[in-house]
């Protein structure tokens, strides 16, 4: 019914773009502080692209992916630190930059879970399966809450939880570990649901037994490049049975 192996044990989910929808949000956030960074400082480069944003940022912790787009443009800035303004021209002040201006998002409007992740947690729960969400973001408390979903979630796995016990963000395996080992289950008994391309190389650099690639974007082929068993456009197809 879950259109899962039988032997997963446990669904490993990323929160945005997979549960929530605050991917595009996300994205709006990243183009403007890299448009206006660019636009300011290097005004021949082309702007942030959708596809730049698959490419270098989505899934990643915001520091990795403001350095890994940056990098991409042959530019290397300063480090900075967590003390630097979102008006500094550092790696740590423009990742600050785009934490405000998601944050202001997300406390003026909240924060919708697709009705399809919704439907499929439900099912999920209903089979006796654990939940654990993991995520780059450092507000996925919040938004999980704001979304509804929280109830659903055994185990959380965030940007504040990677930070504090130094585990590396994706496309290292390291915060899917730890949401596994959280939930008592060996990898190869878990089913990892992502529409990141460093996700879906994640879940399978951890030895995870499935890996869901949830194409909302149009990037089927890539995902399944990297490594996914399967791709589908919504959870609904799993419950369908038509993946």
């Amino acid at each position: 019914m879950l259109g899962l192996p039988q032997d997963v044990r446990a669904c490993l989910f990323d929160m945005d773009g997979v549960l929530t929808q605050t991917a595009t949000v996300h994205e709006a956030a990243w183009k403007r502080v890299f448009d206006d960074f660019l636009q300011a400082t290097q005004p021949w480069q082309r702007l942030f692209s959708r596809e730049d944003y698959h490419r270098y940022v989505d899934g990643k912790p915001r520091a990795d992916g403001v350095r890994d787009f940056l990098a991409s443009r042959g530019i290397r800035l300063p480090e900075g630190g967590p003390e630097d303004p979102p008006s500094a021209t550092t790696v740590q002040g423009l990742a600050r930059r785009k934490d405000e201006l998601f944050l202001r998002q997300l406390q003026d409007h909240g924060v919708a879970a697709y009705p399809d992740a919704a439907s499929y947690l439900e099912a999920v729960r209903d089979a006796g399966l654990l939940v654990a969400v993991v995520t780059a973001s450092v507000h996925g408390a919040e938004v999980l809450a704001s979304s509804g979903l929280s109830r659903l979630i055994d185990v959380r796995v965030d940007g504040i939880i990677a930070a504090r016990d130094g585990l590396r963000g994706k496309p290292s395996p390291d915060t899917f570990l730890a949401a596994a080992r959280a939930l008592g289950v060996a990898p190869t008994h878990g089913a990892v649901f992502e529409d990141a391309l460093a996700g879906v190389l994640a879940g399978r650099a951890g030895g995870f037994g499935y890996v869901v690639g949830v194409d909302r974007v149009g990037q089927a082929a890539e995902l399944r490049a990297q490594g996914a068993d399967v791709v589908i456009a919504n959870l609904e197809q799993l419950l369908q049975g038509s993946p």
